[in-house]
């Protein structure tokens, strides 16, 4: 687990147990972790649910943060965002 809680997590121990899985937490990944991460994602076809903004987009992203009308992260298109037109 990445990142802590807000409130106590309830975990179902007999599929732990019986899958012979296990839950550990870090603060921050060291390098072999995060490598093994990206790894196993790329293996399960796993990625990142994102919405690509461009930078004059960023307060209109936070009114929607309020308002909890986000469904995935907001990346910020900076390349693309100092492009002069």
């Amino acid at each position: 687990m990445v990142g802590g809680a807000e409130k106590p997590l309830e975990v179902p121990m007999l599929p732990l147990i019986f899958g012979r899985k296990s839950i550990s937490g870090s603060g921050i990944g060291g390098l072999k972790e995060t490598q093994e991460m990206v790894d196993f994602a790329a293996k399960h076809n796993i990625f990142a649910d994102v919405e690509v903004i461009p930078m004059d987009y960023i307060n209109t992203a936070f009114e929607r943060l309020e308002k909890s009308d986000v469904k995935y992260r907001f990346v910020i298109d900076v390349a693309n965002s100092l492009k002069a037109e």
